[in-house]
């Protein structure tokens, strides 16, 4: 377990290689229960974890090349911002994407790229804006605010550029806590499966 930390001592910073098997570990807390990203899409509680660390470190290793995935001191809370005209993965990544999740779910991976491919279409593309990928805090850490300070301190670098943000929340839970920052739902759409309801959210330029 880390040491504990409070709202008051965190200051996002710019993450790196370095911070890579940490952030997969906060991600892979934070998602573990998350309605797509734990049972509908890795449905064995038992091997999720490890598949958590291989699945995120592979998306937050992609999108260190852009300089805006951001972490509290010691990785407690993650940020991952793609910035406007970016793209989830490398195009490298992009061909070792189908094979990754191949391996890391079987006959279960046609319906989850399925599922991502639904999160693409519904992405608008009509205005450039930050899309807010992944936003995780480690499960030791919650309920102290801190990845509300590292999300509101990316916010203030993005209002200084005058853009809008996007997102999916993928938990229901977390809408009144997106609506708190200025997010408003944009849409929504089901998973394949009778899967769990995504709502998009936009946050308009400041």
């Amino acid at each position: 377990m880390r040491d504990p930390a409070t709202a008051s001592t965190m200051t996002a910073r710019t993450a790196t290689a370095a911070d890579l098997p940490a952030m997969a570990d906060t991600m892979a807390t934070a998602f573990h229960d998350d309605p797509v990203w734990g049972p509908w899409a890795f449905p064995d509680p038992e091997r999720r974890p490890a598949q958590h660390l291989v699945f995120w470190g592979f998306f937050l290793n992609s999108a260190l090349r852009y300089g805006w995935v951001h972490a509290t001191p010691r990785c407690e809370s993650v940020t991952l911002w793609l910035p406007p005209g970016g793209s989830e993965l490398s195009p490298e990544d992009e061909e070792r994407a189908p094979e990754l999740i191949v391996e890391l779910l079987g006959d279960r991976a046609r319906q989850v790229m399925d599922g991502m491919r639904l999160f693409d279409q519904n992405h608008p593309h009509d205005e450039p804006h930050y899309y807010l990928s992944l936003w995780g805090t480690h499960a030791d850490h919650r309920g102290r605010g801190i990845g509300t300070v590292l999300l509101r301190q990316d916010l203030l670098r993005i209002d200084d550029d005058h853009m809008p943000c996007y997102l999916e929340s993928t938990n229901p839970a977390n809408l009144d806590r997106y609506r708190s920052i200025g997010f408003v739902p944009r849409g929504s759409f089901e998973l394949p499966g009778d899967g769990p309801t995504v709502t998009t959210m936009w946050r308009p330029a400041r």
